[in-house]
């Protein structure tokens, strides 16, 4: 009855459906893995967010690399904005999906050294980008300001090509090791998102806080692949019950042929 396993077509499927098993729930593995991931990541988003803020020296120096535990941290610092040599960064949106620049300040420590902090987001001035566009001065003077800590941006992290050869004071990423051979100083490793003092009227556009990744789609992805594991045995127990019954119809069918073909009409006797 069940010879019929053996047969090019069954065969094939049932190795298909053995290999999509483990498939399967390797895949609903890996989401759960990711799931983890993107919940470690949130969390570590929100305690920086929510972390008292501290001077900007004690998290990092001169050359330091911002670890994915500072970044977004609240960070403060006393000095005064260097507008001399401001530069914008190139094709930045804002919440609008509006194209424009952000706005990259060296802000002088009373120390000497730089901290870099990106003002916000302006718009671009006219259809033309090669010139340098108008920009809203920052307060004067010594002043404290508040702000989110970041890393060095990398082509690898955000997917923004580093192009050469741009106009004057403009520039693709922030880098704080590029900007302390322009600024010939000694630069602290990353950069800050000002977050404060608030900004006046007609003064570059704050950027709003990091959101957090959706992890519950992963864990709706994991149980996805497992129920499809459970569904491959299943849909091969369905097709093999509908085989047996095709095969059974089809004998009994050929039976009664054969006993109609072996009757004798009775007016022949």
């Amino acid at each position: 009855m069940y010879r019929f396993l053996l047969t090019r077509q069954w065969v094939i499927l049932t190795l298909v459906a053995l290999v999509l098993i483990p498939t399967m729930i390797r895949l609903g593995i890996w989401q759960m893995h990711r799931y983890d991931e993107r919940t470690a990541r949130n969390q570590l988003v929100t305690d920086a967010l929510d972390a008292k803020p501290v001077p900007a020296e004690e998290l990092t120096s001169p050359g330091h690399t911002v670890t994915s535990k500072e970044r977004y941290h609240s960070v403060t610092a006393r000095g005064s904005f260097d507008t001399e040599h401001e530069v914008v960064v190139r094709r930045r949106v804002n919440a609008d999906e509006e194209v424009g620049y952000h706005v990259l300040t060296p802000f002088v420590l009373n120390d000497g050294k730089v901290l870099l902090v990106n003002r916000g987001w302006i718009p671009a001035n006219g259809p033309s980008q090669t010139a340098f566009p108008k920009i809203p001065a920052p307060p004067r003077g010594e002043l404290t300001v508040t702000g989110r800590l970041m890393p060095d941006e990398t082509t690898e992290a955000s997917g923004i090509k580093d192009l050469k050869g741009l106009p004057d004071r403009q520039i693709m990423l922030i880098d704080s090791e590029r900007e302390a051979a322009r600024l010939n100083a000694k630069v602290l490793g990353g950069y800050v998102v000002l977050t404060a003092p608030d900004p006046a009227r007609n003064t570059p556009e704050l950027i709003g806080k990091p959101g957090h990744e959706d992890a519950a789609l992963n864990y709706a992805y994991a149980y996805q692949w497992w129920l499809f594991a459970a569904a491959v045995p299943v849909g091969w127990v369905v097709l093999l019950r509908r085989e047996l019954r095709e095969r059974r119809r089809r004998e009994e069918e050929s039976a009664q042929a054969g006993a109609d073909a072996g009757e004798v009409p009775a007016a022949t006797v």
